[in-house]
């Protein structure tokens, strides 16, 4: 599932990169782990999965087996 945030910056993110953010949701619908991803601090179960300069931040249920992307951004000194 991707929040409507998400939705609305993933129409700014060039084709390129687009593409390969897409492959990695792929990749994510059978390991949510793969990757590099990493546990964010003060999040409760917020985690990141880096695609090359773009993270896309994420929630994980696991009693529901569901993504919740919730951010997509280019990383830069104030992503997060």
């Amino acid at each position: 599932m991707i929040a409507s945030p998400a939705e609305k910056a993933l129409r700014h993110v060039p084709t390129v990169d687009r593409e390969h953010i897409n492959v990695a949701f792929s990749e994510m619908c059978f390991n949510p782990f793969a990757g590099d991803v990493k546990s964010l601090r003060g999040g409760k179960g917020a985690l990141r999965r880096r695609v090359g300069d773009w993270r896309i931040l994420f929630d994980l249920q696991q009693d529901q087996r569901l993504i919740v992307v919730t951010a997509v951004k280019r990383r830069g000194s104030k992503t997060y």
